[in-house]
């Protein structure tokens, strides 16, 4: 068959046929150059169309360049665009190049139409070539004299793009005194405005450096600069007025008359429809009143309606962004908006995101005259089909109980959601009625009355587990049932992968057999056992704790876990009052919507170890919960040595031992020391019940336990498939069944100079990458792996620290009784990492 002709080809812009194409564009396009024939604009359009649609898809067409050039001789101003449009796309990359627009770029800046000397001065302003900066000097300097505003407009913005490409050039040609002379005297409020944007950057750079500039940065916040621009407000832009209200914020007035001249100028902006100068209003008066305080309580009062009108109008996202800066306002002045709770109820129709905040709200505004209401309604949500507004729904009720308002109606409440028999709201109760607890122990008799019904086989979630083992330790004296239940855990605790549960499990049952010895002490036995033998390295080091504590003296054992306790008074707060400061001076920012001060996301210096933002659900790098602390391996000779008997080590220790000393640490965090007795013997006949360790736990241990087997091995499949969907939504439900750290091989470390080194290399050990993002020395990866066998899948969480040589794993697996081998077997790929 004939190949196709040209007229036959694909002509789809999006899907050129290869080379053969630019190739023909560039004839094309040198053939009309200088063509003067009547319609030449029109086959311009078409083939300029073409071009720019390559370069959109991301095609290379710089070769065109000269002829584009070529073809610019146009009155179109629609050609003259799409050419600006495809010269600031590749003058950069081809800086020789872009010498051959100057000539056509410079004759458009001097063009009858205004739209064109605009246009050709803002292309001209985007070459970023920094040898060219010569030929935008005399350009500039006639587009901010130029009679039109546009032309004007457009030549501010082009005196900031130069003082980035050469700012010597810049402040040596006199721009910014010109920029100050247009911004006081210029009829056309948009040149204004981009002439105080322009300013404002410049003489912020150049204040660090220069003290002129920073007397020039004084001048523009000085008294009549400022009234100036707010008698004129009103003639400017939204984005405009935004700008100029922000550069108000800045200035100190000198005396209470200006404040108050300036709120009374202000005032109408509060009810403008936009809510971005709404914002920008109400900082200004937040900021002026600061060191007046029952002005600046009056101002609370007079922003309260319009955030609230905004906060009901409008998207989802921008009624989050106000409710997240009336957050910000009731929690520095609760009682102010304590009347307005109503406000900040849920409606079916709003996104989760919305639903949150506007809980956070009602649970800082509850007081002694709402608390009914708002707990009647959270109640409501209680029962919600929306399960995550369910949970937020009992924790606020949970926190307006810690705030001592109305504490009886309260607990009654949320004994009536055990009740309800759903897990998630069982499993929210159980951990509220445990901070319940310790702040009023008074209530102990009715809760766990209730509690004690509960069946522990029916509450899986780590810290709800935890909530419940802790309450059965606590009051095991006065729960029947409660050595009985404990004992089922510890029998069950293979089946258990949250290190946090079998933490809370190991005190518990160590307290009920300090209350109750005969009903307990096998089950203690049992779990010093298993808790010896785990991998969790907390796990492990508690159990050995205990084993010696108790092997010491049980009196003191009493004393060091359960201590007479006084109730909590107060809960520590998440966030420091300088933090909350901190993000109130950054009003109406992005600082205010994520609830962080701004050097916590734009400062590298001062960011965590590790960002790393994705879709795959929220996995921070944060503080750890228990059950995700990373483990270290154990050591099978200090274990040895720390399982042995009190004879045995004595003699081992000899004559020198007679006054060595265990510290004890004690629950409010002090430590106690205690000289340790020199026989098994004299400690038995010291402890108040007389049993020796061994006979008391029925270990009769004299040596460290066998050592665990090693995990069964494991192959998996190479050519594993997982998408990121399926990806997602197994991380948010599969729980964390493992989690560990191991160090990295020298050859390792100096191998991962970039994530892809590590995607190629765990490949090849069928352990695949579904993300990975990061910069020396931090990285931080995703993968997945599947048995060869089956389709369980295994997900991982690895991140790295080449500076510390460390990496940290956690593993969520559909099988988690293969979790440890897969565990051996990634570090096993991961410490074969070196130089190729």
């Amino acid at each position: 068959m004939a190949p196709p002709s040209h007229s036959q080809r694909s002509s789809s812009p999006s899907q050129p046929s290869g080379k053969g194409e630019v190739s023909d564009l560039k004839l094309q396009l040198r053939q009309l150059a200088g063509s003067r024939a009547p319609g030449t604009d029109d086959s311009k359009r078409e083939l300029f169309k073409k071009v720019i649609s390559y370069m959109t898809v991301g095609i290379d067409v710089s070769s065109l360049f000269g002829e584009m050039v070529m073809c610019s001789a146009t009155s179109d101003i629609v050609l003259k665009k799409m050419c600006y449009l495809y010269v600031g796309n590749y003058a950069k990359g081809n800086p020789d190049l872009a010498l051959l627009t100057i000539n056509f770029l410079q004759k458009d800046c001097k063009d009858e139409d205004p739209m064109i000397r605009g246009l050709a001065l803002r292309s001209l302003c985007s070459l970023r070539v920094a040898n060219l900066v010569e030929y935008l000097v005399g350009p500039l300097g006639s587009g901010l004299k130029d009679s039109s505003s546009y032309v004007r407009t457009v030549a501010a913005v082009g005196v900031l793009k130069l003082y980035h490409i050469s700012a010597v050039t810049c402040v040596d040609a006199d721009f910014p005194a010109m920029l100050k002379h247009l911004l006081l005297n210029d009829p056309d409020t948009q040149v204004v405005a981009n002439c105080l944007s322009a300013l404002q950057e410049i003489w912020t750079l150049e204040a660090s450096t220069s003290e002129e500039a920073s007397r020039e940065r004084e001048a523009l916040l000085s008294k009549p600069v400022i009234y100036y621009l707010l008698n004129r407000i009103k003639e400017f832009s939204e984005w405009a007025q935004c700008l100029v209200l922000e550069w108000v914020a800045k200035y100190v007035p000198s005396d209470s008359n200006e404040i108050f001249d300036i709120m009374n100028l202000l005032e109408d902006r509060l009810q403008h429809a936009n809510g971005a100068v709404v914002l920008a209003t109400t900082k200004v008066f937040l900021q002026l009143t600061l060191s007046m305080t029952d002005v600046h309580q009056q101002v609370y009062e007079r922003i309260k309606a319009p955030l609230l009108t905004l906060a009901r109008l409008g998207s989802p996202e921008q009624s989050y962004a106000v409710l997240s800066h009336l957050h910000l306002l009731v929690m520095r002045a609760p009682v102010l908006f304590s009347s307005d709770y109503k406000h900040f109820y849920c409606q079916y129709n709003e996104p989760f995101y919305v639903k949150k905040l506007k809980l956070e709200m009602l649970t800082a505004v509850a007081n002694e005259s709402n608390t009914y209401e708002i707990v009647t309604e959270l109640c409501e949500y209680a029962a919600n089909v929306d399960i995550p507004i369910a949970r937020e729904s009992i924790r606020a009720v949970g926190k307006i109980a810690l705030q001592q308002y109305d504490v009886n109606a309260i607990v009654d409440r949320l004994l009536q959601f055990l009740e309800m028999e759903k897990d998630y709201v069982t499993a929210e109760t159980l951990v509220l009625v445990k901070d319940l607890l310790r702040k009023y122990p008074q209530w102990s008799h009715d809760c766990i009355a209730v509690v004690g019904n509960i069946s522990s086989k029916n509450v899986q979630e780590p810290k709800a587990k935890a909530a419940l083992i802790w309450m059965l330790g606590e009051y095991s004296q006065d729960m029947p049932d409660a050595p009985y239940i404990l004992e089922n855990l510890i029998d069950n605790w293979d089946d258990e992968h949250s290190a946090e549960v079998r933490l809370h499990l190991l005190t518990a049952i160590l307290k009920c057999f300090l209350r109750r010895p005969p009903e307990s002490q096998k089950a203690l036995g049992a779990a010093l056992v298993a808790g010896l033998a785990d991998f969790h390295q907390d796990v492990h080091d508690r159990a050995l704790f205990y084993y010696r504590l108790l092997q010491y003296n049980i009196s003191v054992a009493e004393c060091v876990v359960n201590p007479p306790k006084q109730a909590v008074s107060v809960f520590a707060d998440t966030q420091s009052s300088e933090i909350k400061d901190r993000i109130f001076d950054e009003f109406n920012s992005l600082s205010v919507v994520y609830q962080q001060p701004s050097y916590m996301f734009t400062d590298k210096e001062h960011r965590g170890p590790f960002e790393f933002s994705d879709e795959l659900g929220n996995m921070s790098i944060g503080a750890e919960s228990a059950d995700n602390r990373v483990p270290a391996q154990r050591v099978e000779a200090n274990d040895k040595d720390l399982l042995l008997s009190t004879t045995e080590k004595e003699e081992s220790r000899g004559p020198s031992s007679n006054g060595s000393q265990y510290s004890a640490p004690l629950s409010d965090g002090s430590t106690m020391s205690v000289a340790a007795s020199r026989t098994h013997s004299e400690l038995a006949t010291s402890k108040p019940l007389s049993f020796a360790i061994d006979d008391l736990l029925g270990l009769g241990l004299t040596e460290a336990p066998a050592p665990t087997p090693s995990p069964p091995s494991l192959k998996l499949n190479a050519k594993a498939a997982l998408d990121p969907g399926t990806f997602q939504q197994k991380w948010r439900q599969l729980p964390i069944c493992l989690s560990q750290e191991f160090s990295l091989s020298p050859k390792g470390v100096a191998a991962l100079t970039t994530p892809q080194v590590l995607l190629r290399h765990m490949q090849g050990h069928s352990i695949h990458c579904i993300a990975s993002g990061g910069q020396a020395p931090n990285f931080k990866f995703f993968f997945f792996a599947q048995k060869a066998e089956g389709s369980s899948a295994f997900l991982v969480e690895c991140i790295i620290n080449t500076s510390s040589a460390k990496a940290q794993i956690k593993v969520k697996a559909d099988d988690q009784d293969t979790s440890q081998a897969f565990s051996a077997l990634f570090e096993s790929a991961l410490s074969k990492l070196e130089v190729a």
